[in-house]
């Protein structure tokens, strides 16, 4: 329907019952003028033409903290925050994305079609690789021009940029491919796009999370070919949120925090003539623990051996939810959380050690939830930034209290597991 036609449509509630089914019943009041703002802003950008709704979600690791880039498993659920899209097809071969607070960026897939190094970590060149990864594979590509906006907010390891290289796939899906293409697919082409257009050797699970929706365990044993699982486990229904708390810590001068940690595991894995430790098995390097010390050091020993403790772990998660024993995943949720913080070791940087917001993020959501209800533990990358907790939707409010009187107001993020991944909404 025409752009201004479909303002109307929004506006008169007649996708409430699909924004319900996105981001749950209380979110569909926000949502609809959300979206009502985005396709107004369109309508202003680029006049009342065709259009459609689209929308992908960032995503959350919810186990197998730094465990994919050592080919390991990973369990991970997408969010119901997202980034939306208002878009028309064009015919001209033209891919223009205008996303809020950002310039406008222009592809013409019909010459841009080739890595460039001047347009390494830019987002142009996302756009370019996604429109090369669809044709190296036979399928088809044109132009369009999308208005996008997100709320999946940076640096929260909820993966923005993730969803936005997914998004530039699923227009390309649904605007020329008829929505064929299996998001399992789009998800592989957006990790192709980043690693040969954008400049970044990112892993699969980001994409993956963000492109097939809900809980999803991801087995990178097989890095071509990894082993996905799309897990019906409904939390919402379980009377559980799952809330990111973003302590607001800095990033700055902390890539060498984050590169040690697969550096590290590697160098165990090294010690035994393999390129990494899903090579290995944890028997084997304990019983090369006094030559490892002296080799790679007792860090990188302690770092393996939570690579091969996750794993495990996984796979219980994995069982866990799938008998809907939600008292045994929050069980190894909290063992996860114990692992990174005491083995795995990336809960605060040893370069300041005055600054320390997930730890005490962790003892405040400890001191809340006790030994009772719900579970935590440290989110995405660590060091700085955000942990997640399953906090019973009967103490979120005293738990969001907690949170933002120590952090400030908006720290704490009430969230919900979303069944879908990549979608046209309308």
């Amino acid at each position: 329907m025409k752009s201004k036609e479909l303002l109307s449509y929004v506006k008169e509630g007649k996708l409430d019952s699909r924004f319900a089914t996105i981001y749950g019943e209380e979110n569909v009041s926000s949502q609809r003028e959300r979206y009502l703002e985005a396709i107004s802003e369109f309508i202003s950008l680029y006049g009342n033409v065709e259009a459609s709704l689209f929308s992908v979600p960032g995503r959350s690791e919810l186990s197998g903290n730094h465990t994919d880039h050592n080919h390991g498993k990973v369990l991970a659920g997408s969010i119901n925050l997202d980034i939306i899209a208002v878009a028309t097809k064009t015919e001209n071969g033209v891919i223009t994305i205008k996303s809020k607070g950002f310039p406008e960026d222009v592809v013409d897939t019909n010459t841009y079609n080739a890595p460039r190094e001047s347009d390494f970590f830019k987002s142009n060149a996302l756009i370019a690789g996604m429109a090369s990864a669809f044709s190296k594979r036979g399928l088809k590509i044109g132009g369009y021009t999308a208005y996008t906006t997100s709320n999946v907010f940076k640096g929260s390891g909820l993966s923005s940029s993730a969803a936005f290289e997914v998004m530039v796939g699923n227009m390309l899906n649904y605007f020329y491919n008829e929505g064929k293409v299996e998001n399992v697919e789009i998800a592989k082409m957006a990790q192709f796009s980043e690693n040969v257009f954008f400049g970044k050797p990112c892993g699969l699970m980001d994409q993956m999370a963000c492109a097939v929706g809900g809980f999803v365990y991801i087995d990178f044993e097989d890095t071509t070919n990894p082993i996905i699982e799309k897990i019906p486990f409904d939390l919402s229904a379980k009377g559980y949120a799952l809330c990111i708390v973003n302590t607001g810590g800095n990033h700055a001068d902390l890539n060498d925090d984050y590169a040690s940690v697969p550096k590290e595991m590697k160098s165990v894995a090294g010690y035994f003539g393999k390129d990494y430790l899903r090579q290995l098995d944890k028997d084997t390097v304990l019983s090369k623990t006094s030559e490892l010390r002296q080799a790679v050091g007792d860090r990188a020993i302690l770092r393996a051996i939570h690579f091969f403790n996750e794993n495990e772990r996984v796979e219980v998660q994995r069982e866990a939810l799938k008998s809907e024993s939600i008292s045994k995943f929050f069980d190894y949720v909290k063992k996860s959380g114990r692992s990174s913080f005491m083995y795995l070791q990336n809960v605060y940087t040893t370069k300041n050690v005055q600054e320390q917001g997930l730890s005490l993020a962790l003892a405040i959501t400890d001191s809340v939830l006790g030994e009772g209800d719900g579970a935590f533990r440290v989110h995405g990358g660590g060091f700085a930034g955000t942990i997640q907790a399953f906090v019973p939707f009967t103490q979120v409010e005293e738990y969001r209290a907690s949170i933002d009187s120590a952090f400030g107001k908006g720290a704490c993020h009430v969230l919900r597991i979303r069944p879908d991944g990549a979608i046209k909404v309308l």
